[in-house]
């Protein structure tokens, strides 16, 4: 095993991707326009992670002034969408990532609808927004619906898009703390 690692001395594409912990995670996030699932694919791939990708069952329309229109309101009224039925036990899981795009500043009706749904207690959680104004109360609402489980980190991303990546090395850097 010694002469394989020392083989590898020079070849940072295989140190980048070992995986130095046993911890079992899932990176869940909602995402509308792709900033916040590449931060969760990012962090999903630093820490050898599972993805899960939360998606309502109807969808805002994404054209033109509209979105904001229709997606603010859902956030502010703070509505609870149905969303697309998946399998996971999330009990298997020794730490949960949850992420979300910052609508209306704060987080999207289906990361709403997933902590409300998804009860979790005694868990290790850590949380992280993106969003391009300002980020409002995204997380200090996610660390509200997610009372009696251990929040071990949280992180918010400005202009994932415009400063794609700054902001993939602040994942990473952000993810390899989670593990400690």
């Amino acid at each position: 095993m010694m002469i394989f690692l020392l083989a590898q001395k020079g070849n940072w594409n295989f140190w980048k991707n070992i995986k130095f912990n046993d911890m079992k995670s899932l990176v869940i996030f909602y995402s509308f326009e792709g900033s916040t699932k590449l931060i969760g694919e990012t962090i999903a791939q630093k820490i050898g992670a599972e993805l899960l990708e939360i998606k309502p069952e109807k969808e805002i329309g994404s054209h033109g002034f509209m979105k904001y229109f229709w997606g603010g309101r859902q956030a502010m009224m703070k509505l609870t969408p149905r969303l697309v039925p998946f399998s996971k036990n999330f009990e298997e899981y020794d730490l949960l990532i949850i992420g979300t795009p910052v609508w209306a500043f704060d987080m999207t009706p289906a990361i709403r609808t997933f902590l409300h749904d998804y009860n979790f207690i005694n868990k290790k959680v850590a949380i992280f927004c993106c969003y391009e104004g300002n980020m409002g109360k995204a997380l200090s609402e996610m660390n509200k619906l997610l009372a009696g489980n251990q929040i071990i980190g949280q992180e918010d991303f400005r202009d994932v898009r415009k400063k794609e990546k700054e902001n993939i090395s602040k994942a990473e850097n952000w993810s390899a703390t989670l593990l400690n």
